[in-house]
């Protein structure tokens, strides 16, 4: 059964997206790790993590400042300290949280300076917590911190160790409703990409293809456009990971990669593209690059490794790298949830070694990458995955089983050419079956 895709608004006629249990099953589960753990708490600078613990947000802006903090101690219901006006408003609308919404400021990234105290005073907020507790010996689990709350947490007697497995343990496999929130913010991109499809010609920079996806992505509700990476022509080997103001040229290659958050969750999605036509260089590049990836899709159900499906894919040194690290994350899969890199990595530089059970209820990104003969194009594709009980899903459906191609006014139909109007009625698949061919064709002039 196909996982579905609701609507936006929650409705009194069918049942969509239930965000009470979402609150409520994210937090049982990091709770029933952490009481099967040897912490007596842990505490959360990580905006994912505290959002996953508090089921609060403050807009993105706060993201990259890990000065919101969070404690969740054994046996008992999160603390959050926030912003002091986001605190109120925590207490006036977020029920679940109520009094244990608290304003608290840590150092804003060391804006505060030491002789401010600041450090201090989040370490004895989190003390006196602990200490009525009766946790104040035991072991703290801690995700990221500044080095200065660091050391304040060590000089008010509290044993710092690394909490960020535990975390990471708990946001590796998603409930059901953290699974439709995943396919709902995939939908967001398949449109983007049908409209940046009809959109690309000869003319068009990489920065105007930004813009027009994040303005689709955040009319559709996104809450947050995170990167647009879009890369064209002669910068797509090596791939640089930023976009530019390049202008599109015809039998440009260009592959994008859409990241946005919808109420939290993230896509990680790429597609690829020629525009006007497209060289055998970068057919036969993006033949290789999709078969790759369809090995790696074929290996997904639970019970198998990270390790196997890490092994169908080619070695640095096939693809003109010295070795897995400089190769890194171009043949790659990773988790995707409340962040873009969860649990569980997909590398050759790591997997085989280290592999990881694949299990239902994961979600994750499998990617590849396959430069040209030619020495300066290359295919980048990616699909999101969902793990069930008897295999997966794939839930990235704007198409990719072969290289599209933008902007090609005519196609050829084995004769003479014709325009794509008079294609009209022609099932979508047999058109795009024919612009592939043109598009050989034209590349072999």
């Amino acid at each position: 059964m196909a996982i579905r895709t609701y609507g936006t608004m929650g409705v009194d006629w069918e049942r969509r997206i239930d965000f009470d249990r979402l609150r409520r099953e994210r937090l049982a589960r990091i709770k029933e790790l952490l009481a099967k753990s040897e912490l007596g708490a842990l505490v959360c600078f990580d905006m994912n993590n505290v959002r996953y613990i508090t089921a609060t947000h403050i807009g993105t802006w706060a993201q990259d400042k890990i000065s919101r903090f969070t404690l969740l101690p054994q046996n008992d219901d999160p603390i959050l300290w926030d912003f002091g006006s986001a605190a109120r408003h925590h207490q006036l609308n977020c029920p679940w949280l109520g009094e244990r919404s608290r304003a608290g400021i840590a150092l804003l990234r060391g804006a505060m300076t030491p002789e401010m105290g600041r450090a201090e005073d989040v370490a004895k907020k989190l003390r006196v917590e602990l200490e009525s507790r009766g946790l104040l010996k035991e072991p703290v689990g801690i995700d990221v911190v500044e080095p200065p709350i660091l050391f304040a947490l060590q000089k008010e007697g509290v044993t710092v160790v690394d909490g960020q497995q535990l975390l990471s343990d708990a946001r590796e496999i998603k409930t059901e409703d953290e699974i439709s929130l995943l396919t709902h913010s995939a939908m967001m991109v398949d449109a983007a990409y049908h409209e940046l499809y009809m959109a690309m010609k000869p003319g068009m920079r990489e920065n105007e293809a930004v813009g027009l996806v994040s303005k689709v992505l955040y009319d559709l509700g996104s809450e947050y456009v995170e990167g647009v990476n879009a890369i064209s022509g002669e910068r797509c080997s090596p791939h640089p990971h930023v976009f530019s103001d390049r202008v599109l040229r015809p039998g440009d290659p260009v592959y994008y990669d859409v990241l946005h958050s919808y109420m939290g969750y993230r896509t990680c999605y790429y597609r690829c593209f020629a525009i006007n036509f497209a060289s055998h260089a970068l057919i036969d590049a993006y033949k290789r690059c999709r078969d790759y990836l369809d090995a790696a899709i074929e290996l997904i159900r639970p019970g198998r490794s990270t390790a196997e499906v890490a092994s169908v894919w080619p070695r640095a040194q096939d693809f003109g790298f010295a070795n897995e690290e400089a190769a890194f994350a171009l043949q790659f899969g990773h988790g995707v949830g409340l962040a873009i890199w969860e649990k569980p990595v997909i590398s050759r530089l790591v997997s085989l070694e280290h592999p990881h059970e694949i299990k239902p209820g994961m979600v994750f990104a499998l990617e590849t990458f396959w430069p040209s003969k030619d020495g300066w194009s290359a295919a980048r594709i990616e699909e999101e995955i969902v793990v069930t009980p008897s295999g997966h899903e794939v839930i990235t459906r704007f198409p990719a089983e072969q290289l599209l191609v933008a902007g090609a006014t005519y196609v050829t139909v084995d004769g003479p050419l014709k325009t794509t109007r008079e294609l009209e009625g022609v099932p979508n698949r047999d058109v795009v079956d024919l612009i592939a061919k043109s598009a050989q064709e034209v590349g072999s002039l």
